[in-house]
């Protein structure tokens, strides 16, 4: 169910990207991004930021979601290992954990810090950017944590729908952004 509201978010994020730099490849994005300061601070590419950021806590399940139903909605990953076993579950797992991976590189990469990505066709920083998401990715931890810390010590428990229609509504204004501008 999750899922379900996540995906039309994820779509309006990658087109308000791609409306930015108005071009649907993560390179060109990237050199735009590290070319242009005015763009990288542009409110366009901030509300997509943050889109992108509530819509990783959700889809990678580290935003405490409570539901008022007598359905455990939030407990859905539990619900995965109740249903299968054995191969299927595994594949289940890895599939997860490949989406989050995706997500994450595009996160890091392209939209947070695109400075350790080539710049050109050649390889002249190939050794900077060849490893660039394995340091990447653990940077951008101590901003994941410390939002789900702070929110476990204040025991602030969401509902699905409230965090996915901020992002569907702060992917929107980057749309809008992108076209005032």
């Amino acid at each position: 169910m999750v899922s379900i509201l996540a995906e039309p978010t994820l779509i309006l994020v990658f087109v308000g990207i791609t409306l930015l730099a108005k071009a649907m490849l993560p390179f060109v994005v990237n050199h735009l991004l590290v070319s242009s300061w005015a763009v990288y601070w542009s409110p366009a590419h901030l509300f997509v930021v943050a889109a992108f950021f509530i819509l990783l806590l959700v889809e990678t399940d580290r935003m405490p979601i409570h539901s008022n139903t007598h359905i455990e909605v939030y407990m859905i990953e539990e619900g995965r290992i109740l249903e299968y076993s054995g191969p299927l579950l595994a594949l289940l797992k890895w599939a997860s954990a490949m989406k989050q991976f995706i997500l994450y590189t595009i996160f890091c990469n392209v939209l947070i810090l695109p400075w350790a990505l080539l710049d050109r066709g050649h390889g002249a920083r190939g050794d900077r950017s060849g490893g660039g998401s394995h340091r990447q990715i653990p940077r951008s931890s101590p901003a994941r944590s410390c939002s789900s810390r702070r929110r476990s010590r204040v025991c602030v428990s969401y509902r699905y729908q409230e965090p996915l229609a901020a992002s569907f509504l702060l992917a929107v204004l980057a749309i809008i952004g992108t076209q005032l501008s």
